[in-house]
């Protein structure tokens, strides 16, 4: 890790929220007390005498803002959190659980020690140089490394936010994670409507219900067809797999943009053999594309998830939902001016414009906090990676501390008998990113951009008019089924995109449960700081995802 006295930029130690989310918002402490007097004292000189003396007086207060909210973003007012990795990158010999895809590895797919070297070179002293230096197997190049050194303008800074260490390689938990994404490749074209009666499905979740450490939701203690592969908000768990955002239309502008997607013939997975696998490792890039299904289809399954978090845009999903509560007329949360004002709409401020732009602006923020992640802390390996070390160990080549939970799984013999190895089989012909697991860009971004909806919109405000596709997603049904709140199907929908990763084959649960609150902490310190810049006087209040209600 960097020296902590150093106070260069490459230097810089994470301080501050953890992504459990101290942000002490409402908490009734220095911080709070802070931002109460700032906010009397903005709103005392932004206002008054007009003509020259009142101009000066709000070109001051510009300023007194600005360096309050600099001051909110960096460790003066939130405690040090130095990161921690979980320790395996040396204490396991040859980096075996760690990220290096597109670095050159041996037969095995051990990465090469001295390009390893170069890579933790390059991230101990930040030089641009030294990135430079870092030498590649193939034409794949490393995606961003630097990118968690890019300070930003607002909210809380990409090193003052943090994620738990990582499972480790030879934990209960990993295992539990790694028999999770084998039995979701033999479930991608399982339709989520069959879930209850498909034997794919009970056999998976009769098997992870016996991991003594999986940490997906459960009813009555074990994983059943109704929780498995769903979120853990309570949001997750209520009505179908899929949520409201991801089925209805998106009317944009004078354009109405169907909610049917372009997806993939089922029944094609990739890198399933070992000579591949290794090419692709070697920085090879994937020689073919997907295999189109033709036919437009409404999302039905996790091979269609896949499919949709493949080519979106990280923010896509969160400004079509903005756009149908828009559409739908959804009330804005009780503590915002309009909520409570005679004869005010909101536009500039509390409308349209103004959440539209929000809900997009977050996602470079929570990207840059996670990137920080991904390459100055933990390094974990991709489950691609994972997939070529189990393959190693059950064909007798190479010993590895994988847990004995997953070993005696009945799933690997099931991949084994469909694939002809114990690889994990993508969905993607390329296989995962040339960056590393934890946490997922995808998670951290809709936990920044659905908190941030949540925050605007009246989050308990139910539905209207429920959807749902027919059996081969062609066309849109009328669904009668419990009430579903804005705050539980936006919860839902961070879940859904963050979970099309994972069934794709590139991200493990713990990528998603935890970079989604790092993203959410992101959210509420961007909502933090901007509340201030407001001449009205207001609340934002959410239900976060671990359920509990914050006001800001």
């Amino acid at each position: 890790m960097p020296d902590p006295d150093d106070p260069s930029r490459r230097a810089v130690l994470k301080a501050g929220a953890t992504a459990a989310g101290v942000l002490a918002l409402g908490r009734a402490d220095g911080l709070a007390a802070g931002l109460g007097r700032l906010e009397a004292e903005t709103l005392r000189l932004r206002r008054g005498a007009t003509g020259a003396r009142g101009f000066r007086r709000r070109r001051r207060a510009a300023l007194e803002y600005r360096r309050h909210c600099a001051t909110l973003a960096t460790r003066r007012n939130r405690p040090l959190a130095v990161p921690v990795a979980n320790g395996e990158e040396t204490e396991l010999a040859g980096h075996v659980a760690s990220f290096s895809k597109g670095l050159p590895h041996d037969a095995l797919g051990h990465v090469d020690p001295a390009a390893y070297a170069a890579l933790l070179a390059a991230v101990r002293s930040g030089d641009p140089a030294d990135f430079e230096r870092i030498p590649m197997a193939g034409t794949l190049r490393l995606t961003s490394p630097q990118a968690g050194l890019a300070f930003d303008l607002e909210g809380p800074d990409a090193a003052s936010v943090a994620l738990r260490p990582a499972p480790r390689f030879d934990s209960a938990e990993n295992a539990a994670e790694m028999a999770e994404l084998y039995w979701m490749s033999l479930a991608r074209d399982v339709p989520f409507a069959a879930y209850a009666s498909d034997p794919t499905i009970a056999a998976a979740a009769a098997d992870l219900s016996r991991f003594s450490d999986f940490r997906g939701p459960k009813e009555g203690g074990v994983v059943t067809p109704g929780t498995i592969f769903r979120g853990s908000a309570a949001g997750n768990l209520v009505g179908p797999f899929v949520s409201q955002f991801l089925w209805r239309d998106v009317p944009y502008g004078a354009l109405r943009i169907s909610a049917q997607i372009a997806t993939v013939l089922p029944g094609v997975d990739y890198l399933t053999r070992f000579d591949e696998w290794l090419a692709v490792q070697n920085g090879a890039r994937s020689a073919g594309g997907d295999l189109p299904d033709l036919t437009p289809r409404y999302i039905r399954s996790l091979r269609d998830l896949a499919a949709w978090v493949h080519g979106d845009a990280l923010y896509q999903a969160y400004l079509n939902a903005c756009l149908v509560l828009l559409a739908l007329g959804a009330p804005l949360d009780p503590g915002l001016p309009p909520r409570r004002s005679r004869n005010q709409d909101g536009f500039v401020e509390f409308g349209a414009p103004h959440v539209l732009s929000l809900v997009t602006e977050v996602a470079t923020r929570a990207l840059k906090a996670v990137w920080f992640e991904k390459w100055f802390v933990h390094r974990r390996l991709r489950p691609e990676e994972f997939g070529g070390r189990v393959h190693n160990l059950l064909t007798g080549a190479v010993l590895y501390p994988i847990h004995r939970e997953l070993l005696d799984s009945p799933v690997l013999g099931a991949v084994r008998d469909a694939h002809g190895s114990y690889l994990l089989p993508q969905a993607f012909p390329e296989g995962c990113p040339c960056h590393p697991a934890y946490g997922s860009g995808h998670a951290t971004v809709a936990g920044a951009c659905v908190t941030v909806l949540k925050a605007f919109f009246d989050d308990q405000w139910v539905l209207p008019e429920l959807v749902a596709p027919n059996a081969d997603g062609t066309r849109i049904l009328r669904l009668d089924g419990p009430p579903l709140t804005v705050g539980g199907e936006l919860d839902k929908l961070a879940a859904n995109v963050a979970t099309g990763r994972n069934a794709a084959g590139i991200h493990w649960r713990t990528d998603f449960s935890e970079a989604i609150l790092l993203g959410e902490a992101i959210a509420l310190g961007i909502l933090e700081e901007q509340k201030l810049a407001h001449n009205e006087r207001f609340t934002y209040s959410l239900t976060r995802f671990d359920g509990t209600r914050v006001t800001v």
